[in-house]
């Protein structure tokens, strides 16, 4: 249960769900502060269905009693709707981990000095899981703070240690080739060989529509549906090369299909997963004896390396990729090896 507001109403609206279905009902409130007292009142009546929403007083919901396990329950239920399956589980792997280590605290009884403990504890062992748990709990408690839950975010008050980088791991095409030679399903070795040609996620290829595929452009269009949002919720196009586009009008001529069908599926005809195919990559990487820092999105991070590498500029891998910012393709910069010699060469 939460609040919204758009531009169809100049009230906040409270959306709850009822039998797994969305409802809404107005506050007739204007302010943030007075919707979220009449929230409140208007929860206590679901929970005694023989008292109407009375007008909002002062005796709202107790801060005191308002829980972390509580807060996470009712953020779940507002960002359901517009994360990903994926972000949602940072969601409730952040929270969960934070209340073991803190206790089921009130949120105004979080203090900043618990936040630095706890995201350096955990920094000591994963600086990544750290840095996961940081940023998601940070961007759960700023919406605690719109909804007046609590005045100030402890979180923003906790500095981030410095996280060490390093560069992205990527394989050869001779590698690839390897990878290949130890897979032994068909479906695997062209989901593989097209996430290394074109740089697609593991989500974008198990949610492959045959509508995505253009044989006369010669390009993928990675698209946007009720079923399948992309990471940064637009659409790319993905010009195809010559062994993507043979793989796919091999399998586009295999069987009789509709557009709405997935490209990819397992040997028996049925839906992949996300989760089987990263681990039986992982098989495959430790039977090749290939490094073990070897994983699914070592392709994409391959696909994006062997471009820079040729000569691509960092514009246009961004933009096949898929990311929002530049600063997110910054990473492969280090390969672009002439441009560094040509600037050393100028001494």
């Amino acid at each position: 249960m939460f609040l919204v507001k758009n531009n169809k109403s100049s009230f906040y609206q409270i959306v709850y769900f009822v039998d797994g279905k969305r409802t809404t009902h107005s506050t007739k409130k204007t302010t943030q502060s007075e919707a979220v007292q009449y929230l409140e009142e208007f929860k206590k009546s679901l929970a005694n269905p023989s008292g109407a929403v009375s007008s909002i007083t002062e005796k709202t919901c107790s801060k005191n009693t308002f829980t972390l396990s509580k807060f996470k329950e009712e953020y779940l239920e507002y960002a359901k709707p517009v994360k990903s399956e994926k972000y949602l589980d940072s969601i409730s792997y952040s929270f969960k981990y934070f209340i073991t280590y803190a206790g089921d605290i009130p949120l105004d009884r979080i203090e900043a000095r618990t936040v630095d403990k706890f995201i350096n504890l955990t920094f000591t062992r994963t600086q990544r899981g750290a840095h996961l748990y940081y940023r998601t709990l940070k961007a759960a408690l700023n919406k605690a703070v719109e909804w007046n839950y609590i005045s100030v975010n402890p979180f923003t008050k906790v500095k981030f240690p410095k996280l060490s980088k390093t560069f992205p791991v990527f394989i050869s095409e001779d590698e690839l080739l390897i990878i290949l030679a130890n897979t032994q399903y068909q479906h695997l070795k062209d989901i593989f060989t097209v996430a290394f040609y074109t740089g697609l996620r593991l989500g974008e290829l198990v949610n492959m529509r045959w509508h995505w595929v253009d044989f006369i452009q010669n390009q993928l269009t990675v698209k946007c549906s009720d079923e399948f949002q992309t990471k940064s919720k637009k659409e790319r196009i993905v010009p195809m090369s010559d062994k993507v586009r043979a793989i796919l009008f091999k399998r586009f001529n295999s069987v009789l299909h509709n557009s709405a069908e997935v490209v990819f599926y397992n040997r028996r005809g049925k839906l992949l997963y996300q989760e089987s195919i990263s681990k039986q990559f992982k098989k495959i990487i430790r039977k090749s004896n290939l490094s073990d820092k070897i994983h699914f999105h070592t392709l994409r991070h391959s696909f994006a390396s062997i471009l820079v590498q040729k000569g691509v500029s960092l514009y246009v891998v961004k933009e096949l990729l898929g990311h929002e910012d530049l600063a997110t393709t910054q990473i492969y910069s280090h390969l672009q090896k002439q441009n560094l010699k040509d600037a050393v060469n100028l001494l």
